[in-house]
C-alpha cells in the first residue's frame, strides 16, 4: 500500500482561506489552501494537527474567523497531542531563532514524519530555507509546494505553447 501525503499546515495557512483575497498574492495561497483541504477530505492526503494548533487558534481575537479556522481542524485525519520531546526539540529550534509556536509546530511536524510543513509566512520560510539542515522536514509555501509536486492528472499542461 502506497503512504498517503501528510501535511501539517500552519495558522497562517489555516487563516488564509478568510483573508482578504483583493490581494493576488493572498487569493493564490487562499486557493491553494482550500485545494489542499479539498484532497484532505477526499481522503486523498492526510491533514496532521497538533494541540499546539488548537491552543495558537484560541488566542485569535476575532471568534467568527476563529471557529472557521477551528472548523478547518476537522478534515484531520492524525491529531497529535504536544508532548515533552516536542517541547524539548521545540527549545531547541527557539535557540536558532523560531518563535515559540513556529517552533512547536516544526516539532510536531518532524514527530509525525510528514511530507511537508506548509506556512505562508515569508519570515519562516525565509529562515527554515536557510537553515534547511537543522531541521527533520521541508517547510514550503503551500503554492510553492502543490506547483513542485505536480501531482498526476492535475494541471498537466503542455508548456511548449507558453
Amino acid at each position: 500500500m502506497i503512504e498517503q501525503i501528510k501535511l501539517y499546515l500552519d495558522v497562517c495557512c489555516l487563516n488564509r482561506p478568510f483573508d482578504d483575497w483583493t490581494q493576488p498574492r493572498i487569493r493564490l495561497e487562499a486557493e491553494a489552501v482550500l485545494a489542499i483541504i479539498d484532497r484532505c477530505q477526499a481522503g486523498e492526503w492526510l491533514m496532521v494537527v497538533s494541540t499546539a494548533l488548537e491552543s495558537e487558534i484560541a488566542q485569535t481575537p476575532e471568534s467568527t474567523k476563529r471557529q472557521q479556522v477551528m472548523d478547518l481542524l476537522a478534515v484531520a485525519k492524525i491529531d497529535m497531542r504536544v508532548t515533552e520531546e516536542h517541547i524539548r526539540r521545540a527549545k531547541d529550534l527557539q535557540s536558532f531563532g523560531y518563535k515559540p509556536f513556529d517552533a512547536l509546530h516544526i516539532a510536531c511536524a518532524e514527530a509525525a514524519r510528514v511530507d511537508a510543513f506548509l506556512t505562508t509566512d515569508d519570515r519562516l520560510l525565509r529562515k527554515a530555507t536557510t537553515q534547511s539542515e537543522r531541521l527533520r522536514v521541508r517547510v514550503a509555501n503551500p503554492v510553492v509546494w502543490i506547483m513542485e509536486n505536480n501531482f498526476a492528472g492535475e494541471g498537466e499542461n503542455d508548456d511548449s505553447s507558453n
